[in-house]
């Protein structure tokens, strides 16, 4: 039974809770690989704290910065001293999770969207954890569903993948711009925000969704996590005689029998997922906000977790990370 099929059963009538159990192990034990492997070593040196503290003092050597001499403690040594410094991470990651209907979708793909999102959120929260970093959880669709208060250590990072597993889903349209603007007011300490969501909704009030981004991004390091499931295109739009394709819209349960045997049809249907795309990376990118864009694979395949999270470090780095 594949992970997608096994959760179907898991959150139907009565929750399996053993098989939750197994799912958040095995989504743990890939995570931790990819974090003490591939991805070790990255999330400290892009995700700085908030400060520094003092350190000691020790002798002056040759190539210190003379900024750093401790005038007092030379005069009175008769010869310099400099003081030192260590990084203050106290540093926070909270992880916004989108419950709404369309991240339960994944068609014929490995995983689902939330599942998808699972895997990214235990890879996120895991290198925080072996940094010492606290990590928290906020579950929102259309009104904020639950939260988690950041803390640490291995048995909180299991409780928050559990949650973003087993937490139910919602029917209602999904509201990023309420869950941006929460964060923004609950947590006043300097924070790193991903938002792990498909942003399928963002157009339905795109005003307010513009103010929520800028308001968080002005006191967070924000970064957008989009999970995109597998689009019609990869099947349908180069495809002749793909013929009619019933469709539903998870979050409204609008039909629509789309005709995608029509060049025409399958023209119209790209340049929308194109403009739509454009659209809220000019908004993110306005906001400077980053973006790590994440396919749902077709097959298992731990690289699609870890090859666009390498690929924020990798760009973060070039630009000097630190904000």
């Amino acid at each position: 039974m594949t992970d997608a099929a096994r959760m179907h059963q898991d959150l139907g009538d009565g929750l399996d809770l053993a098989g939750l159990l197994a799912l958040v192990r095995r989504i743990e034990a890939q995570s931790e690989r990819l974090v003490s492997g591939v991805m070790a070593g990255g999330y400290q040196s892009v995700f700085r704290g908030s400060g520094i503290e003092f350190d000691t003092i020790r002798d002056y050597v040759e190539g210190d910065d003379p900024r750093s001499v401790d005038h007092a403690v030379t005069a009175r040594m008769g010869r310099p001293f400099v003081r030192t410094y260590v990084e203050e991470r106290d540093l926070t990651m909270h992880l916004l999770l989108d419950l709404s209907a369309s991240m339960v979708e994944g068609g014929f793909a490995a995983w689902s969207v939330r599942q998808t999102a699972a895997r990214i959120a235990a890879c996120l929260a895991l290198s925080a954890t072996h940094n010492d970093d606290k990590v928290g959880l906020l579950a929102f669709a259309a009104r904020i569903e639950k939260v988690v208060p950041a803390g640490k250590g291995m048995r909180h990072v299991l409780r928050i993948v559990r949650d973003c597993l087993a937490l139910p889903g919602s029917t209602a349209r999904t509201d990023v711009a309420g869950a941006l603007e929460f964060a923004a007011r609950s947590t006043r300490r300097h924070a790193v925000v991903f938002v792990l969501s498909d942003f399928l909704d963002v157009g339905s009030d795109p005003e307010r969704f513009r103010r929520a981004l800028q308001l968080c991004a002005r006191h967070h390091d924000v970064v957008a996590v989009r999970v995109l499931a597998p689009e019609l295109d990869a099947e349908l739009l180069h495809r002749e005689g793909a013929g009619l394709l019933d469709t539903i819209d998870p979050e409204t349960g609008r039909r629509a029998t789309i005709d995608f045997g029509s060049a025409v049809v399958r023209r119209d249907y790209a340049a929308r997922i194109a403009a739509w795309r454009d659209w809220i990376d000019g908004l993110l990118r306005r906001a400077r906000v980053d973006v790590m864009d994440v396919p749902v694979p077709r097959v298992p395949d731990d690289n699609a977790i870890a090859g666009p999270i390498l690929r924020l470090f990798a760009a973060r780095q070039r630009r000097g990370a630190r904000r």
